[in-house]
């Protein structure tokens, strides 16, 4: 027996408004995709990695090991970046180089506490000095750091980040470590992120991201004016210390 077609005009007014206010519910409790449309999924796009040399995914994909604290984003991305510079280890007795071992050799306890769970994690400027002490610290003699921090969303800022990642994805004998508000590119939370460029591919014009943050993540590419989008928004009052910073990229060349 189906339900009848008539209602008093009450009864009609008080079913629609239960359904709208239904419809909203369902709409506030419905699970949101894991990537947001700035962001691709290296599982469901890896023709590049196949097609092109793409040196540094080669070089630094194997040595980008997830955070070891919801706040070590910086250490987990120079560690991975540095690895993957020196490679594997020629004797059987080195290690790889972890992010605790990474913290204890540069022995710079801002960095240490920074980096502990429940950190404030590190500013754009932090990120540079410290890369340059971890540089020092593991004897990679004749590398440095310069620092590309744009100031805009200019077509003059787009040109030189493009000319940047083509300088970068020409060889794996530097590195670019990225500074970036990771829910532009995501779609997810609003927040500061470090973690290391993989590729660019230039004909597509897109980048992709080596992620550290492999709790929630895995590698991913998104278009570079995206990329530039997520280097200019600054931190929100949330994060405390590191309101209103923005990022950009460290450049580790030799």
């Amino acid at each position: 027996m189906s339900k009848p077609t008539f209602l008093i005009p009450a009864l009609l007014g008080l079913t629609l408004a239960s359904a709208a206010l239904a419809a909203n519910d369902s709409a506030e409790t419905a699970p949101q995709p894991k990537l947001g449309p700035d962001a691709v999924p290296i599982t469901a796009d890896h023709a590049y990695l196949i097609t092109a040399p793409a040196p540094d995914y080669w070089a630094f994909s194997a040595f980008i090991k997830p955070q070891f604290t919801s706040s070590a984003c910086s250490i987990a991305a120079v560690t991975g970046a540095l690895n993957g510079l020196r490679g594997l280890p020629a004797k059987a007795e080195d290690t790889v180089t972890t992010q605790p071992q990474m913290l204890e050799l540069v022995g710079d306890p801002d960095w240490a506490t920074l980096s502990a769970e429940g950190g404030d994690g590190v500013t754009f400027d932090q990120l540079v000095q410290f890369t340059g002490k971890a540089l020092k610290a593991t004897a990679m003699e004749g590398y440095r750091t310069e620092a590309f921090k744009p100031a805009d969303e200019s077509a003059a800022s787009l040109d030189t980040l493009r000319r940047l990642l083509t300088t970068n994805e020409a060889t794996a004998e530097d590195a670019l470590l990225l500074y970036f508000n990771q829910g532009v590119v995501t779609g997810d939370w609003d927040g500061p992120h470090v973690s290391v460029i993989g590729a660019y591919d230039a004909e597509a014009d897109r980048v992709l991201i080596l992620e550290v943050d492999q709790e929630w993540y895995i590698p991913y590419w998104t278009p570079t004016p995206v990329l530039l989008r997520a280097m200019l928004k600054p931190t929100g009052a949330e994060h405390g210390v590191l309101e209103g910073e923005t990022g950009g990229l460290v450049h580790i060349v030799k």
